[in-house]
């Protein structure tokens, strides 16, 4: 399943770049599930990410590697492939783009996954849906002008 979510901020490609960083992930994650962040390694290839996720009852680590990341003069992006995720996930793969458009940036979330069975892949749409879009209002407050 795909989701795709944009975000145009008031700021250059390459100042928002620099400010993908641990202080903006922390402040990027949603109130449910509480995330303990575990490893932050940055946005280049061969990095780590690491967390933890509270479910009140039970607790699941995800963790992705950055498997590619690049620099145009139109776009900066990198992918996050999930490498342990948690139970309710098979497959995780996230590209984050940021576009060049004259002298602002639009943040483009490409997300590609898979539930850990056919029905989760559907069930878990509307949940990680909003969880994105949970991000539009950090990102235009954080990189406004």
């Amino acid at each position: 399943m795909k989701i795709n979510i944009e975000t145009k901020v008031d700021q250059n490609y390459l100042a928002v770049k620099e400010g993908f960083d641990e202080t903006l992930f922390t402040k990027l994650s949603p109130p449910f599930p509480p995330v303990k962040l575990l490893r932050f390694d940055g946005s280049k290839k061969g990095d780590i990410v690491s967390l933890e996720l509270n479910f009140l009852l039970f607790k699941q680590k995800w963790t992705s590697e950055i498997i590619e990341d690049n620099t145009t003069s139109k776009e900066f992006y990198f992918v996050d492939k999930g490498v342990q995720l948690p139970f309710f996930l098979k497959e995780w793969r996230h590209r984050h783009r940021l576009i060049k458009v004259g002298e602002n940036t639009v943040i483009r979330d490409e997300i590609t996954y898979k539930g850990a069975f056919g029905i989760f892949t559907v069930l878990l749409y509307p949940a990680l849906y909003l969880q994105f879009l949970y991000r539009k209002p950090i990102y235009k407050k954080i990189f406004k002008s």
